[in-house]
């Protein structure tokens, strides 16, 4: 399998059957910038369920994913693949991606979208807020779900 590029809103799957939208999240507990907001704007759950587990004494760690289901075929993974925040004032600042944990949280996708026999949507992730490079990623989606035969779609808007 390849990955499908797509012009549009990940938020809006171009599929038929289940599916699962994945996006990086920080390991702050922070939400308020970037892709999650056009995520927020269609579901409240995934957000809830983020901020609620920084609340908790077991606080989610890097290469984590929180998987919430938004209706009967569609579920939001949160993956936990970014060190901290970078503020848009400062772009030397480090990169707060962190690409093994991307790659653990897409490896626990993959198990759940074969389980789930889903299809597998995001944009560009680790590659905006999280300042990540596509070069790095797109290597990563490949080998952990398109490898897997699952249908991977990445959408710019």
């Amino acid at each position: 399998m390849t990955i499908h590029y797509l012009k549009g809103d990940a938020t809006s799957p171009q599929s038929e059957g289940a599916a699962v939208i994945t996006h990086v999240c920080n390991d702050l507990g922070k939400w308020g910038r970037g892709f999650v907001m056009a995520i927020s704007k269609k579901w409240p759950e995934p957000e809830q369920h983020y901020k609620q587990s920084f609340r908790s004494s077991s606080k989610p760690q890097l290469g984590d994913v929180q998987f919430v289901n938004v209706n009967s075929t569609l579920t939001v993974a949160n993956i936990i693949g970014q060190h901290g925040i970078r503020s848009p004032r400062n772009r030397t600042a480090p990169a707060p991606v962190r690409y093994e944990a991307i790659r653990k949280g897409l490896q626990q996708v993959s198990e759940f979208a074969l389980k789930e026999n889903a299809s597998v949507h995001m944009p560009r992730i680790g590659c905006g807020l999280a300042g990540g490079h596509w070069k790095e990623i797109e290597p990563i989606i490949l080998e952990t779900l398109c490898s897997q035969s699952l249908e991977v779609y990445v959408y710019d808007l």
